[in-house]
């Protein structure tokens, strides 16, 4: 199908390459590729991208090859934001690009990772990743010769800066030229619901494999119990493990369908014509329905209490702060012993408009924040560890 033939096969609100605001660098159009697949395309190809193999969603990488980590998890939610966006004619590439590149500026250890490093940059800014994702896009990542960042388009950049979650909810107050009193389109507040679904419903997933959810608990659960049920009927022979399965694809494939059912329903009452409607729609149109809002939210509490709350997780969490804070402290305290690179950084920001200390600050957690879960812990036991190749 040619680009025009896809593009008026979509929904007259949905976000078409003719609305995109374009580049911060000018570059001529590809003949092959829309470009939200060209955004798509760079985030894959990026050095952030491929670190989030190395990064933690719930468990640390050397705990188990199974679980999810931040690229399996970003992955899902891109197959999660698409299968919404087709079943609503939205622009699937654009909801894609979105969904791929909301984690790139996580740091090693997850959410605790990010709590450790937002503490001690407090004196410098703060810190926090849906910010980082965009300074990686936007300057960060070093690939073309014709500009710094991978050059995305406004509505993808938009899409990063106005994802929120119960963990992410990132200051604006610098962020005005992406029009902070304007919703984004369709596609990007899709891939922000796509990545609850996907964390809901994995890390339950996760969390039974780990013996850290037990399957009665699980089923005390409204939404599991009732397709853990279904799946029992069904499938009465399965062993438990392919029950949970069963389980988990059967509520995210229902809460896929409440999104399109109560998105659709909230544009038809609104009058939603336009992508300019869209735009200056009074609050976000994508969500769940209020029931289905209820029984989510119960397993998000449940989720907290029993799995985010484990000891296990606690542990590793505490751990984690532990060497994110200590190799911090060590860099802002001797920079001389950061790499090479971080080093040519700071002469560099020296010569251009002088070396603050929040600029400083900055360059550590710029490196700091890139890291993976490994390299982390590995550069901790080279900075402590006196028998350890520096």
């Amino acid at each position: 199908m040619t680009e025009h033939a896809y593009e008026t096969s979509l929904a007259s609100y949905a976000c078409r390459t003719c609305h995109s605001r374009g580049r911060v660098h000018d570059e001529p159009e590809s003949p092959y590729r829309n470009p939200y697949q060209r955004d798509r395309d760079r985030i894959i190809h990026s050095t952030a991208f491929r670190r989030l193999e190395y990064k933690t969603q719930v468990f640390v990488n050397h705990e188990g090859d199974h679980y999810r980590t931040r690229l399996t998890h970003s992955i899902e939610v891109a197959q999660i934001a698409r299968s919404i966006c087709r079943s609503m004619r939205l622009h699937e590439d654009l909801a894609e690009a979105v969904a791929l590149a909301h984690d790139l500026g996580h740091t090693p250890f997850g959410h605790s990772g990010q709590d450790a490093l937002n503490a001690v940059m407090q004196p410098y800014g703060g810190f926090e990743h849906n910010r980082q994702s965009l300074r990686i896009v936007e300057g960060l990542e070093h690939k073309y010769a014709a500009f710094t960042g991978l050059n995305l388009s406004y509505e993808t950049r938009e899409g990063i800066v106005k994802h929120h979650s119960t963990y992410d909810t990132p200051e604006n107050s610098d962020l005005s030229h992406f029009n902070l009193h304007e919703q984004p389109a369709l596609e990007a507040q899709i891939g922000n619901l796509a990545d609850e679904i996907a964390y809901n419903n994995h890390d339950i997933d996760d969390g039974y494999r780990a013996g850290m959810l037990s399957i009665e608990e699980l089923k005390g659960l409204e939404l599991f119990g009732r397709f853990y049920e279904q799946a029992e009927a069904e499938f009465p022979d399965a062993i438990e493990r392919l029950k949970v399965n069963e389980t988990v694809r059967m509520m995210i494939n229902f809460l896929i369908g409440d999104v399109v059912e109560e998105t659709t329903k909230r544009i038809e009452t609104q009058g939603i014509n336009s992508f300019a409607d869209v735009r200056s729609a009074g609050s976000t149109l994508v969500g769940f329905s209020r029931p289905v809002r209820r029984i989510n939210g119960e397993m998000k509490k449940f989720l907290y209490k029993n799995m985010y709350r484990h000891y296990r997780v606690a542990r590793m969490a505490n751990k984690a702060e532990r060497v994110l804070c200590e190799i911090f402290d060590v860099y802002i305290q001797n920079p001389s012993m950061l790499p090479e690179n971080q080093q040519h950084e700071m002469i560099e920001a020296k010569s251009v408009n002088g070396l603050t200390k929040n600029r400083q600050a900055r360059i550590i957690a710029d490196y700091i924040a890139g890291m993976t879960d490994r390299y982390a812990l590995e550069e901790h036991e080279r900075l402590f560890n006196v028998h350890a190749r520096a």
